[in-house]
Parts: structure tokens; sequence; C-alpha cells
């Protein structure tokens, strides 16, 4: 059907007055913080155009981090999508029981729209050998028991934070998890690189460790709508 010129403008203008402003640009920038930020001003962070964070909430079994609860609430008030991380020490102890200590204390996941699944931060060992003195089949076994366990009790399966030099150094180059768990890779240059076996692409991509937000640099692969598609499972 053919409008009238001036019928024309006056959609034009109805159009352009109730059209919603488009809510974030794709591949939404996200940060991943812990204790070592000290006290951050998520206001500002969601003014610079972060739409998510990544907190860390503990490692191994012996460590909750001191401003876990303080972030994850500011990142909450402030309408930040978010979620938790727990550092790995597959050397102290069992997969399902760092699993088990994560949810425990800030780990859970609920389908929300704003709760990232909970991440397993599983890299290099700050304190000794590589690969925490695990053979490749023992590093992919206990990989998949903590998956397992985060999966039973929340019903998603975690995210898995690495390098893909770590990964193939230290399971082989395991392709299990590429079905079932989103990645998050970290590497520090212009494009993400070669992704580790199996994965066909990237979840999130920690891509600098510093820049105008505090803590790690991060890209979500997608839409705001697929970030919060994410998050509510």
């Amino acid at each position: 059907m053919k409008l009238p010129t001036a019928a024309l403008f006056t959609v034009a203008v109805a159009v352009a007055t109730a059209a919603p402003a488009p809510e974030k640009r794709a591949n939404p920038k996200g940060i991943d913080i812990s204790s070592y930020q000290g006290t951050v001003n998520f206001n500002t962070v969601k003014a610079n155009g972060i739409s998510f964070v990544y907190i860390k909430a503990t490692e191994g079994t012996t460590y909750i981090d001191s401003t876990f609860s303080s972030h994850y609430d500011g990142a909450t008030k402030a309408g930040l999508i978010r979620g938790a991380y727990h550092f790995a020490h597959p050397d102290s102890s069992s997969g399902a029981t760092q699993a088990k200590y994560f949810l425990a204390h800030g780990g859970g996941w609920s389908g929300d729209g704003i709760t990232l699944p909970g991440a397993l931060d599983i890299e290099y060992n700050p304190n000794g050998a590589e690969c925490y003195g695990l053979s490749a089949s023992a590093m992919v076994s206990w990989i998949k028991d903590f998956s397992n366990t985060y999966h039973s009790e929340t019903g998603v399966y975690p995210v898995i934070y690495t390098t893909t030099d770590w990964w193939k150094t230290c399971t082989g180059n395991s392709a299990a998890f590429a079905s079932t768990n989103p990645l998050w890779l970290a590497r520090y240059a212009s494009s993400v690189g070669t992704l580790p076996a199996g994965w066909s692409y990237e979840t999130f991509w920690q891509y600098a460790d510093s820049g105008p937000n505090p803590g790690d640099q991060d890209e979500f692969n997608g839409s705001m709508q697929g970030l919060k598609n994410l998050a509510l499972g």
C-alpha cells in the first residue's frame, strides 16, 4: 500500500519516537576481578560500556576471596550480568570436592537471566609443576569430576577458562568438553587464535590483563541477548 508523503512522514516520526534505544552492540564487553582489584565502582564500570563481570569466589578448598560478596552485590546493584569463578588446584583434592566447595561459597547458579554459569579457572600452576603433577588422562578425569558435580547440583555445566597452550600440554588437547562446557579462552592478542580441540568457537575471550576498566578485559562472542540466554541456562 502506497501512503501519501505527509502520512509517510507522520509514520516515520511515530516509529522513531516509539522505538526503544538499542540495548548494546554485538560482542558485549566484560571484566573479571578478584580481591586484587579492591573496591570497584560498578556504576562507573557499567557507564563505561561493561555488560558482565566474572568474580573470583574460591581457590582449591582453603581460600574464599575476601571481596567476593561485596563485588557480587555491587555488580548486581549496578545491573550487570555476573558470575563466579573458581581457581583450580587439581593436586590438592578431587574435582568433586572443589566443585562442592565452590558451590558452598558463591559459585551457584540460578536461571534468573543475570547469573552466568560458574567458571572453572584451570591453567598454569602458580606454585609448582605446570600440570600439577597430573598426567593428561588424570587431568581430564579431574576436570570431568568437577564439571559433572557442578552440573548435577545446578543443571548447567561450568564454563572452562584456560589457554590453548596449557590445554594442549596438560590435557593432551582433549576434546571431551566441547559439547557441554562453554569455553573462556585467554589470549592477549588482536585475535583469539587457535582454539583447544573440539570447540568450534569461544564463548568468552579474555583479550587483555589490563585496560580502561578494573581487572582482566573480556568479550562475549555474541549479542547481548545471547549473553542473557547463557544466564538463563
